[in-house]
């Protein structure tokens, strides 16, 4: 029996519901893959947030919540969206993910309904005002951000701790926002966030410390590592990463080597799961060049930081990889197929 067949019901103040990458290359390495059941427990919290708020419920956001809700550690976590649709979307999303564990036998339907119990789904921001800890997984516009977090600095308890999921965006310019840049922090998740191990701890120069020090034990108590970075662009991962997909397409402008050689260069050379383009073809062409092009524009003054010939042609000609069906490869659905001439 699945959750979605299950009578639970989860009540808030706006409606009943009823239960019915750029990570991917840490994502395709099987021995970075955390066992999903894993996941969801904690050996006990010591962050000390009873209550956690999750504001976005995406692809990013909604496992954030999850995870958060499964690990046991708080007495509620507070899932916001401004829209109803969306709200009803991240529910869905949550629903689908604890009935594919229950599914598989990697959690008994019990601790399944015990998790989404744990959640409280709201298009009301009041219902942030108390919480002990908020996660901010939005989309990565800092015009938006900015207007969440002036909302949120005014809204909440002064004790409260902001962190963003952004995989990109400068920590220090969204803690300007909230007024309290002390108690602001980066935790940035990686896809998909009930799997993955990683997260990505970032502190400004004007992070507390005792706050950091929560905010990174608060990673530790929901099942996840957690590592220090400072407030540079991308952090660690996607600091290494980007530069590296963008150095591969220099290749190809310079016709130093195939789109196919680079690949498998990459993969039986440097033991990477998957090569760099076959990678940038499955993130999106668009969104390698939405990132890299906010870089070069902040940083102008950064040599890593420049964007192939081929990666903008292929943008403008609407050649985005995976999601497109050709990139630097042509693709049928997830299947990669041989590289575009």
């Amino acid at each position: 029996m699945s959750i979605s067949s299950s009578r639970y019901i989860v009540r808030n103040t706006h409606s009943n519901f009823t239960i019915s990458p750029l990570s991917f290359l840490l994502r395709h390495a099987p021995s970075r893959i955390q066992h999903p059941a894993k996941a969801f427990f904690s050996t006990g919290g010591t962050a000390g947030f009873q209550t956690v708020g999750c504001v976005g419920l995406g692809l990013m956001g909604h496992g954030i919540c999850q995870v958060a809700a499964a690990s046991g550690v708080h007495s509620k976590v507070i899932a916001y969206e401004k829209e109803q649709k969306f709200l009803d979307a991240g529910h869905d999303r949550i629903v689908r993910s604890l009935d594919k564990l229950v599914e598989r036998q990697k959690m008994t339907m019990q601790f399944a309904n015990d998790t989404l119990g744990k959640i409280e789904f709201t298009t009301d921001i009041d219902a942030l005002k108390d919480a002990d800890f908020i996660v901010e997984a939005i989309i990565e516009n800092m015009d938006l951000k900015e207007d969440l977090y002036t909302k949120l600095g005014s809204l909440c308890k002064p004790e409260t701790i902001f962190a963003s999921n952004t995989s990109s965006l400068s920590i220090a310019e969204m803690a300007a926002f909230s007024g309290r840049p002390d108690k602001f922090v980066g935790v940035h998740f990686f896809n998909p966030v009930q799997l993955m191990k990683l997260v990505e701890v970032i502190k400004t120069t004007e992070t507390d410390p005792v706050v950091f020090d929560k905010a990174y034990k608060w990673v530790e108590d929901i099942g996840k590592v957690p590592v220090t970075c400072g407030d540079t662009p991308g952090f660690i991962v996607n600091r290494l990463l980007v530069p590296s997909l963008m150095q591969a397409m220099a290749m190809i402008d310079r016709q130093d080597a195939s789109v196919n050689d680079v690949d498998v260069a990459m993969k039986l050379g440097a033991g990477h799961p998957m090569g760099p383009l076959h990678l940038a073809d499955y993130i999106g062409l668009d969104t390698c060049l939405y990132i890299i092009q906010g870089w070069v524009d902040k940083y102008p003054d950064e040599p890593s930081f420049f964007i192939p010939a081929c990666l903008q042609a292929k943008v403008e000609a609407g050649d985005l990889g995976r999601k497109t069906g050709k990139g630097f490869y042509k693709w049928d659905g997830d299947k990669r197929g041989d590289p575009v001439e």
